[in-house]
């Protein structure tokens, strides 16, 4: 199979896997990896860093230096193995309900700082492993356990916080763009700075279930339907773009790092210690 070639990445023997049938966690494990091999990146210098949640429980599956941390604080952890080992490529992995809520202001706060992370939010708009509460993203009108009436907040926009965070790398994509999220996720690894990828996942069984779609080739429908390209959302009004899902590169910009800033700053501090 031309799939084999990533298993090597696996561990195998943690399988069988704990999401739900159908789960596009799957899906984006698997671009992961696909751009890790097409890279041809050195396992040894990968580290991996999760939350909590469904899409955290990746760490647990893949073949290289993970880290299963505390809820919302990833991104922390990923910053402290980044500046220890400025060697290694870091990625943290993590839900919408992780990485923007308990830990949105370590999300901000790399974005600011320009960490040379690449941040994979798996967003399915709603907390999957706690019962299906609605999440940062959560639309407004759709349903959810704690908003069975219809919620009522205006969800986050994962692409603009983090480009007017500071992000010099964002991209959004679904798992039904097998193709686009693998590719992203490898101009993301491949970005020197802050590199932000959301992927739009279902979450049939919660988010899927309360708001009419309980199956996963209906949410796979709906992301198809959806989704518009960064380049016909350019020539579309607001009212056109109302519940579209822009998907593409949104941002690629060079700027210096801050992990370029504080090794100038050890070696300047070690030159002085001389004199």
């Amino acid at each position: 199979m031309a799939t084999s070639r990533l298993l090597t990445y696996l561990r195998q023997d943690r399988m069988p896997h704990v999401w739900c049938p159908g789960c596009g966690n799957g899906v984006i494990m698997k671009a992961f990896v696909d751009a890790i091999d097409r890279l041809s990146l050195d396992p040894g210098r990968i580290a991996v860093v999760s939350g909590i949640g469904c899409s955290s429980r990746v760490t647990g599956y893949l073949n290289f230096n993970t880290m299963h941390t505390l809820h919302g604080r990833a991104i922390a952890f990923a910053t402290g193995v980044k500046l220890a080992r400025p060697e290694f490529k870091v990625v943290v992995m993590g839900g919408d309900g992780d990485i923007l809520a308990i830990g949105g202001n370590h999300f901000i706060h790399a974005c600011r700082r320009n960490m040379d992370l690449t941040v994979i939010i798996f967003n399915n708009s709603i907390y999957g492993m706690t019962g299906g509460q609605y999440s940062p993203t959560t639309p407004e009108d759709t349903y959810a356990s704690t908003a069975p009436y219809g919620n009522i907040e205006d969800q986050f926009d994962a692409v603009k916080l983090a480009i007017n965070s500071g992000a010099t790398y964002v991209a959004r994509s679904t798992v039904y763009h097998y193709a686009q999220t693998a590719q992203l996720i490898q101009k993301g690894l491949e970005h020197r700075g802050m590199s932000v990828i959301e992927v739009m996942t279902n979450c049939h069984t919660y988010f899927g279930r309360y708001n009419g779609m309980p199956e996963p080739i209906q949410m796979l429908s709906y992301f198809k339907e959806k989704a518009v390209t960064v380049k016909k959302a350019e020539k579309m009004s607001p009212e056109e773009l109302k519940d579209k899902i822009v998907i593409g590169e949104f941002l690629n910009v060079e700027k210096e790092t801050y992990n370029e800033k504080y090794e100038q700053l050890k070696k300047k501090l070690a030159s002085s210690e001389k004199e």
